[in-house]
């Protein structure tokens, strides 16, 4: 083990903050050459998600100015989730140890130190975890915080506070190799994983340039994504809410034979209509997340491929096509 690094970085139209990031991870990465701590072949790797800027040709450019810069170009827009994955299964046989981070700046670079010194104390999974969120709007904090709980409540195992800031050995990403979902979720993937696991604390920064990829719809599309991803607890849910219903009915049966009984039944329109109303919505909902399953189902069975490599750059300046 010669303790090489891979810093995996997903770019989806990063032309305003590439030029910065690429400045502070390369004198991340050379300090900590410097440091004896990693190798002199690690590099930082970034995934073109299929943007539509000049983010490409910028990442070509560092490619051809200085080696430590390595490319994945993806054939067209897969994701944020995907586009991370084709990164770190490009690095994992490159490399001892890789970085997953965002292109934005949001992460703290420095917080890399800590992570590739748990890694060199035998860890193989360090989570990145914000230590507050005190920058954030009331708003913003309370959703964050409510995504995790709701996550964990139904059933998706995740790791509070933290995103797709994380460093994985080699055998981590070969352990998340063999996970072939199509329908990813990697908060939620890599906790399965195993093996000895830390978390290195950080304070999360504003977005250096350009804007968030995840605004609020974004975020509940993601979260219902995680959902139903990883856990068939909506599914039990609904069979309970179908049980508590039936029994409702039976108590509204013997109330109604008893109040025909007495013969003071009274004929009433607007219970009969929010009763229809609340039955109808409620199966309504119950296929909704049925069907949110049936189509992950229809989409794991087709097994399509879960991103395509149009070209890599690699050490050398050397071109790959992929």
């Amino acid at each position: 083990m010669d303790n090489t690094l891979y810093i995996v970085v997903p770019c989806y139209n990063e032309e305003e903050v590439l030029p910065e990031t690429s400045r502070r991870l390369r004198a991340k990465l050379e300090q900590l050459m410097a440091a004896g701590k990693i190798s002199r072949k690690s590099r930082v790797l970034y995934v073109n998600d299929g943007s539509k800027d000049r983010t490409w040709k910028l990442i070509s450019r560092l490619h051809e100015a200085c080696p430590l810069f390595c490319g994945v170009d993806l054939t067209r827009n897969r994701g944020h989730q995907n586009a991370l994955l084709a990164g770190l299964m490009t690095a994992k046989d490159r490399a001892d140890m890789v970085i997953s981070m965002d292109a934005d700046l949001q992460d703290d670079v420095d917080a890399v130190d800590a992570m590739v010194d748990k890694f060199l104390e035998g860890v193989d999974i360090v989570y990145g975890v914000r230590s507050s969120r005190k920058r954030d709007t009331f708003f913003k904090r309370t959703t964050a915080e409510g995504f995790y709980r709701v996550m964990n409540a139904m059933g998706a195992e995740t790791v509070f506070n933290h995103a797709d800031y994380r460093l994985m050995s080699r055998r981590a990403l070969e352990g998340l190799a063999q996970f072939k979902e199509v329908n990813l979720f990697l908060r939620g993937i890599v906790p399965m994983i195993g093996y000895r696991t830390d978390t290195v604390e950080y304070e999360r920064g504003e977005r250096f340039a350009g804007e968030s990829k995840y605004p609020l719809k974004k975020m509940l599309s993601f979260a219902m994504e995680g959902i139903t991803s990883l856990s068939v607890k909506p599914l039990r849910m609904i069979t309970g809410l179908g049980f508590l219903i039936f029994l409702v009915s039976l108590v509204m049966i013997v109330y109604n034979i008893v109040r025909w009984a007495m013969g003071a039944t009274v004929t009433g329109w607007a219970s009969l209509a929010c009763s229809i109303w609340l039955i109808g919505g409620l199966i309504l909902l119950s296929l909704g997340v049925v069907g949110e399953y049936i189509g992950k189902i229809y989409l794991e069975a087709k097994g399509r491929p879960r991103f395509l490599i149009r070209q890599v750059l690699e050490d050398g300046h050397g071109q790959k096509e992929g």
